[in-house]
């Protein structure tokens, strides 16, 4: 079900559309296209985003601007697919085809909201949920032990069903190695657990039809355990960096196959850590703590030292999104916001991060409190902020939508109420509400390429939303099977 900015529900059945139709028969002569709504967020007025940002997003998702120039009066709405095209036969980009950017233009429109079409159903939390970097598997966890690969190329068929080894609590984080014949998995304990993908062994079960090898994260003189809540492969394939319960960050060699980092990079929980670029030598990583800090690789001599820290959120970092430039990343906070950063504007000051909070609150299992929601940090210094989805109970994930379909235009997240909310990057729109779940969606994944979104929920259900839709019947809410409601 898709659910406007005002909380509307456009339709019972599931089947989405979204309101830039209206703006497209302007220029369609009434032929209407579901798309992307452009519309403003309700109540107070988005702040200016920095120039540059939206620039950039412009550049990557703007058509050329002799474009504009055939709508005189209307540059601010997008140009319809029958004047792109007669831009391409003009050669307006000089290049006789689509830039990159007039692609983004065209496919950004067409959001993902159709559907949902069911994927997988389970009885056991989904807890990651997330598509390989060419997009041909999506990877599933779920807290009953077990991480379903489907191939997406093949109908969305289980490629690899791993039941997990060792599990404490449930599966925290996967990661893909870069060439995509490794899957590493992690749980509450410092031990990480590597499984071959590529293998012919459809199930995967730790040390019986499969070795899945541990990888002790934990350094020999120290006798306590720790859990870990994010992982991820460097970019080269040959290390792993990952974030703790233990308030650090490790990094370990995957070809000596030893720990040969460890920073105590916070005051609190490492829930997140990411890399900056294809380059590997910038990491982010975000805390309970508050705090959002840069990690230079070339200067990891200056041990606990964090290249800057970045101050915004009044509440603990539950995830972290990398925009891919060394520049920009997002950030979801337990403050009930997501807040974009440009990391050239980082301090090296954390005494600014006091704490502002006078009333007792626990995200686990408390709502966030009214009085808190119009708080700011005096010392904020994020881009911008972003508000309407809930971040409560469990480390909701937030992303950029993909470069190669939308310029990275968007923001997408899931929630606590069970939805996934879609934001415009510049304006701070509510440009979709997707609503199917019954219990918090804590991962959701964007295809790489194709106008696909898959969400997964503490419900079990693991579903797609598409454009413009191949057909299928969607699941239907009085369809899908009872369950018991989910209160932590």
């Amino acid at each position: 079900m898709f659910v406007t900015a005002s909380g509307v529900d456009i339709d019972e059945m599931g089947y989405a559309m979204s309101r830039l139709e209206i703006e497209s028969e302007l220029f369609d002569g009434g032929n209407t296209v579901h798309e992307a709504s452009s519309s403003t967020r309700p109540g107070k007025p988005f702040p200016k985003v920095d120039d540059e940002i939206s620039q950039l997003t412009n550049l990557r998702s703007g058509p050329n601007d002799r474009l504009h120039q055939l709508v005189p009066g209307k540059q601010q709405l997008p140009v319809s697919p029958v004047r792109m095209l007669a831009g391409r036969e003009g050669n307006y980009s000089g290049k006789g085809r689509f830039s990159s950017a007039d692609r983004c233009h065209m496919l950004s429109r067409y959001l993902p909201v159709n559907g949902p079409w069911l994927v997988d159903q389970t009885t056991s939390r989904a807890y990651v949920s997330q598509f390989s970097a060419d997009g041909s598997l999506f990877v599933a966890g779920f807290q009953g032990s077990n991480i379903r690969i489907y191939n997406v190329d093949r109908g969305w068929k289980v490629q690899k069903n791993i039941l997990a080894k060792s599990l404490r609590w449930t599966v925290t984080d996967t990661s893909l190695s870069p060439d995509q014949r490794y899957l590493v998995y992690t749980s509450m304990s410092p031990v990480v657990h590597i499984v071959n993908v590529g293998s012919s062994t459809t199930e995967s079960l730790a040390n019986i039809t499969e070795i899945h090898e541990g990888l002790d994260f934990s350094s020999n003189d120290r006798r306590y355990s720790f859990g870990i809540f994010s992982v991820k492969f460097s970019t080269d394939g040959r290390e792993l960096v990952a974030g703790s319960s233990d308030d650090s960050i490790y990094v370990y060699d995957l070809e000596a196959n030893k720990l040969s980092l460890r920073i105590m990079a916070h005051t609190a929980d490492v829930n997140t850590v990411t890399f900056a670029d294809e380059s590997g030598n910038l990491i982010y990583s975000g805390s309970d703590d508050n705090l959002c800090k840069v990690w230079d690789r070339r200067c990891f001599g200056a041990k606990d030292k964090p290249a800057g820290v970045l101050v915004g959120h009044l509440e603990g970092i539950t995830f972290l999104d990398s925009r891919g430039d060394g520049r920009y990343f997002i950030s979801n906070g337990k403050d009930q916001t997501i807040k974009l950063w440009d990391i050239r504007k980082m301090s090296s000051d954390t005494s600014c991060n006091l704490g502002y909070r006078n009333f007792e609150w626990d995200y686990r299992w408390m709502d966030y409190p009214p009085q808190a929601r119009d708080l700011k940090h005096p010392s904020d210094g994020s881009v911008a902020t972003y508000k309407g989805h809930s971040v409560l109970r469990t480390l909701i994930r937030c992303y950029f939508s993909p470069e190669y379909s939308t310029g990275q235009k968007y923001i997408y997240t899931g929630s606590h109420d069970s939805r996934v909310y879609i934001y415009d990057v510049v304006t701070g729109a509510q440009v979709a509400v997707l609503k199917h779940h019954t219990s918090p969606v804590r991962d959701c994944s964007w295809h790489p390429h194709y106008p696909v979104l898959v969400s997964s929920s503490w419900d079990g259900d693991v579903v797609k939303w598409e454009f413009p839709g191949k057909g299928e019947v969607p699941v239907l809410a009085n369809e899908r099977r009872v369950r018991r409601q989910y209160h932590d």
